[in-house]
């Protein structure tokens, strides 16, 4: 069995072999770790191949001004060491799988507990801290996009069987940022929920709280979840709850009225289950960035073909040193992560996550932005 390779060392090789990649340059087969810009006219991403991480999304406002509307950091080995995912890649199971235990054509398994008594997103090594192999890149043209690929080995984190994971980040239109993942089984039916941990203010990162951005989720259902942010099982009705964000809604305006998963921390952490064929491209979110006079005017759109979608509003951000030196506090940023539900391994009532040898998981996002 591989064994993994401590973070220490990792960051020294990462630090080591750093590479910003030239522009159009042929990355195929590329192992080591480095920074990835992709590029169409004003609008900008980088992206690295340690945990195929979105580093930055940069793109103007209403007056032109330009941010970078993503939270992360400065360097590969603060990304090595941190504990927040900042725009990771996450699997090979995102979000948590309660006691950290599944049966599965009645096998039991167990995986690392990384979450108090329960795992969470793929464990202690999940997907978001290994290095990604550079399949393709294209940073330039009518539509730049990078391909990376990873091989997750039978038993990686206690999950079964071998899995053929790809990634590719496309700049597909003017202000259109996509996703597309997929990964094929190759020997055991196993599980698979892969998530983007983006986190975003569309202010600009580091530029305060995001309690004043204005959202509107397209889900009429939620699941609810227990102290320990595991769901109880139902899919209960949005209507006449605080989960009700069918409307416009502004983020403070609620954020008090949740649970945040532990005593004295408040805000969303939830899935959504959202409206819709979960198979198809559709709408799940708008998200604006807080008005007044110094509003930006950054409005964010997201598509995608999974059943859920967590809204995390930053609840555990204490204060960490990000990008430019930049802290961020409590509610520095939210997150819309579509997925799978949470823990539907232990719960057959909830969509299947498990793909079976030789079929093919396909998760995809677009983000559409406007100003």
């Amino acid at each position: 069995m591989a064994r993994a390779v401590p973070l220490q060392l990792l960051a020294l090789l990462g630090l080591a072999a750093l590479a910003v990649a030239a522009a159009g340059a042929n990355a195929a087969g590329r192992k080591m770790v480095g920074v990835y810009e992709l590029r169409k006219g004003d609008f900008s991403i980088k992206v690295t191949n340690w945990g195929a991480t979105l580093t930055s999304v940069v793109l103007p406002d209403s007056k032109g001004n330009l941010a970078d509307v993503v939270l992360g950091y400065d360097t590969i080995a603060e990304y090595v060491n941190g504990s927040s995912y900042f725009g990771a890649l996450v699997g090979r199971v995102a979000n948590r799988v309660a006691n950290a235990r599944f049966v599965l054509d009645g096998k039991a398994y167990h995986l690392f507990r990384n979450d108090g008594k329960n795992a969470l997103h793929g464990g202690k090594r999940g997907f978001s801290k290994v290095i990604w192999t550079v399949k393709e890149y294209v940073a330039g043209g009518d539509s730049p996009y990078i391909t990376l690929y990873y091989h997750s080995f039978d038993g990686e984190e206690g999950f079964p069987g071998a899995l053929d994971v790809y990634v590719t980040y496309q700049l597909s239109s003017r202000y259109e940022l996509r996703l597309h993942m997929n990964a094929t089984a190759l020997d055991k039916a196993t599980p698979v929920n892969l998530v983007n941990h983006a986190y975003w203010n569309l202010a600009g990162q580091g530029s305060g709280d995001i309690l004043g951005h204005i959202i509107q989720l397209f889900a009429s259902r939620y699941t609810p979840v227990d102290a320990t942010l595991i769901p109880t099982g139902a899919v209960a009705p949005v209507a006449g709850t605080p989960y009700d964000l069918r409307a416009p809604t502004r983020v403070g305006a609620r954020v008090r009225e949740v649970s945040g998963g532990k005593a004295g921390v408040y805000g969303f952490d939830t899935n959504f289950a959202v409206d819709g064929d979960a198979a198809a491209l559709r709408k799940v979110a708008v998200v604006r960035a807080g008005g007044g006079a110094s509003g930006t005017g950054r409005v964010m759109e997201l598509w995608a073909n999974q059943p859920g979608v967590q809204f995390y509003t930053g609840n555990f951000l204490d204060g960490a040193k990000g990008k430019g030196g930049k802290v961020y506090g409590q509610h520095g940023a939210l997150c819309l992560e579509t997925q799978g539900f949470p823990d539907a391994v232990n719960h057959p009532n909830f969509p299947s996550m498990i793909v079976k040898p030789g079929q093919v998981y396909r998760h995809d996002m677009v983000f559409k932005f406007s100003f």
